[in-house]
Formats: C-alpha cells, sequence, structure tokens
C-alpha cells in the first residue's frame, strides 16, 4: 500500500472510531487569557475547529485549581471554571453536548458534536469536605484527580516530598465516596504510596487519565511497570500523556532536576487572572530554555505499546493533556494531529478493534462500571 493510501485509510479509520480523551485544560486557558473556544487565541491547543478535525468524540474538560489556590479559595476557583464550561457548552450548542454519563457520550456522538465531559484537577480544590465533593459531583464532575503535584491534608503527591505516607483516613474516605456516587477516582499525579493505598480501598477500577510508563521517561509522575500491572487486576486504565516532559527520557531528567518557583496568591478577579497568565507564560520560557527535544508521534506510541505489553490492550488510553502543557511531540501539537497518530498504530500493526479499544472503548467499559456500581 503507498503512502498516500495508507493515510486515506487511516484518516476513514479516524472519523469512525469514537476518541475519549481524558485530559484537557482548555478551562483554565480560557480563564487566563478570558476568551473562549471560537476565538483566536495564539497559545490555545484545543479550539472549537481543532476538537472537529480532530474528530474528538468525547473530551474531559477539566476544572484545574492550580496549587497556590490551596487554602486560598480553591472551590470558589473551580466554580468558577464550572462556569466557564458551563458558558462553551451553552455558546456553542452546535459543535458540543455537555454529558455526565456514558450515555450522554454516546448521544453526543449520534448527533455529530463534542461530548464536554468534567474532571477536577487536585483534591485540594474540595476544600477538605465530601459536602462540595458532592457538590461538584452534582455540578457534572466525573472524576478528580486526588492531588496535583502538591500534597494536600490528605494525599500525598508524586510531586513533593511526602507527608502523610499515601492517604488519610480521610483521604479513604474521599475514595469511598466517590465510589458510592459514582465519580471516577484519578490516580494521575499522585505519589506511589497513595496509589496503592487508592487500590486497598476502591471497589471499582480507577484511571489515570493522562499519566505514561515510567519505564521509558523516569518521571515519577508516570507509572511504573509494577503499577501498570496493579492498574490492569483493578481493571482500570492507564491514559497516555503527550506532554514531552513524560515521554521523552532526556525532557523528563531535565523536568525532574529542574525547580520554578510558583507565584503566590492574588487578592481580586482581576488579579488572579493577571497571575495566573503571568505564571503560565514564565512556565512557557522556563520550559523552552531546558531545550530538550519535544519527541513525535512515534514516541506516543512507544509508551501506547509498552503500556499494552505489560498491563494489557484493555487497560491503555488516550488523555492528551492539550491545553495544560508547555510541549507536545512534533506533529500531535493540537487534536488536528490525532489522525497521525491513528496512522502511526496502523504502521505499528495495531488492529482496527484494538485501536478502538485504545481511543474509547476502554474508558467506557469502565466508567459504565462505576456508573452501574454507583448508590447515590
Amino acid at each position: 500500500m503507498q503512502q498516500s493510501e495508507r493515510a486515506e485509510s487511516a484518516r476513514d479509520l479516524h472519523r469512525r472510531l469514537l476518541l475519549v480523551d481524558g485530559h484537557c485544560d482548555a478551562p483554565y486557558r480560557l480563564h487566563r487569557h478570558q476568551t473562549d473556544l471560537g476565538e483566536r487565541d495564539a497559545t490555545a491547543q484545543v479550539t472549537l475547529e481543532s476538537l472537529r478535525e480532530g474528530n474528538v468524540g468525547a473530551s474531559f474538560f477539566v476544572v484545574y485549581v492550580p496549587p497556590v489556590y490551596a487554602g486560598n479559595g480553591a472551590a470558589r476557583f473551580a466554580r468558577r471554571l464550572f462556569d466557564i464550561v458551563d458558558r462553551q457548552v451553552d455558546r456553542y450548542e452546535e459543535d458540543l453536548a455537555f454529558a455526565d454519563s456514558t450515555a450522554g457520550i454516546e448521544k453526543a456522538r449520534a448527533t455529530g458534536r463534542t461530548a464536554i465531559l468534567i474532571g477536577v484537577e487536585g483534591g485540594h480544590a474540595i476544600e477538605d469536605s465530601l459536602e462540595v465533593l458532592d457538590e461538584f459531583h452534582e455540578r457534572g464532575a466525573r472524576y478528580m484527580t486526588l492531588t496535583h503535584v502538591n500534597n494536600n491534608n490528605w494525599a500525598d503527591s508524586s510531586g513533593e516530598p511526602p507527608r502523610h505516607g499515601g492517604l488519610t483516613s480521610f483521604g479513604r474516605e474521599v475514595v469511598r465516596r466517590m465510589n458510592r456516587i459514582g465519580m471516577i477516582v484519578d490516580v494521575s499525579h499522585v505519589s506511589d504510596d497513595t496509589f496503592d493505598h487508592v487500590l486497598e480501598e476502591t471497589s471499582v477500577p480507577v484511571i489515570a487519565s493522562h499519566s505514561s510508563c515510567r519505564a521509558l521517561a523516569a518521571h515519577p509522575r508516570n507509572l511504573t511497570d509494577r503499577m501498570l500491572r496493579d492498574l490492569a487486576k483493578n481493571g482500570g486504565v492507564c491514559m497516555i500523556n503527550f506532554f514531552t516532559g513524560f515521554l521523552v527520557p532526556e525532557a523528563a531528567e531535565a523536568l525532574t532536576s529542574s525547580k520554578r518557583n510558583r507565584s503566590g496568591p492574588a487578592d481580586g478577579e482581576f488579579e488572579e487572572v493577571a497571575r495566573d497568565r503571568r505564571d503560565w507564560e514564565g512556565f512557557i520560557s522556563w520550559w523552552r530554555a531546558l531545550g530538550v527535544p519535544p519527541g513525535d508521534v512515534d514516541t506516543v506510541v512507544d509508551h501506547i505499546v509498552h503500556a499494552a505489553s505489560i498491563a494489557g490492550l484493555d487497560h491503555v488510553g488516550i488523555g492528551t493533556d492539550f491545553d495544560g502543557v508547555p510541549g507536545l511531540p512534533a506533529g500531535l501539537e493540537t487534536p488536528h494531529g490525532l489522525v497521525s497518530l491513528t496512522e502511526r498504530l496502523l504502521a505499528r500493526d495495531f488492529r482496527e478493534e484494538e485501536i478502538r479499544a485504545i481511543y474509547g472503548s476502554n474508558f467506557m467499559r469502565v466508567f459504565g462500571q462505576i456508573e452501574s456500581a454507583a448508590r447515590p
């Protein structure tokens, strides 16, 4: 088969697949730049057009609460991002449809729209309150990462020295409550001990919504082979992250060894927006100064292949981290490039049903199991 024929075959297959992106930080970008998905924004990785052109069937728009808000209005900031998601779906109802269930994803797909789901990133967002957790679930959040790069009062992160040795008793209660209400437990960003405690406590599968393989890129954010095997025993899914720093060995080493100061608290809505934008721009400049290689589409495929070889193909998915990272592989800078991922998977001898599983059906299976086990 000629290259042009392979490319057309990949495009045809890509149009037919349901692709679920487990992690997209568009809401935080929209907050930083006071813009929306339909407007021009030089920093945008995700737009209405790129979602459409990339054939993204469902995307978790993340309510990301920067660590600086921990103990400083975290829940209030989260509510602001919930509002941003609601406004985007309402404004672009011909292109987007809000979903909080597997049925909602399927309905959006049937009408040719991208299903927008909500995940919460950073357990500090709930301010140590099960009532706030319930509130976020009622607003449509269907997963929460227990930590971000920071430890919180009940769970340790992979991004800081341990404070609790994993989960506290309240942290275990959070996991049980999430199981009960049908909210997916997300182990991306957690420490290895927290990961182990989650698997001890949960009664349903969990996900790593945007994590890659530590055997290939030795960053503590990534899952070890042992963790991948344990996640498979749990029935969960590791959704491969596209950030160069979690994919390319040299980038992971540079990211691990380099430290960057974060901005401090700010007062007032205008000051928050300005501070968050400055912080992001500083992050971009810092990352560029590291001068690490970006990787390419095959780098992502390498992580998919490794995760499938260790955990089994039924336990692998996609969690791009678009709009949330300063560096992406060449060819995958926006959702437009996702068809090239399909092409490379075909070139690496993945069958259609295997790509279908990685892109969406593995996650849909786990989400359905969690829905069925919920006891509202």
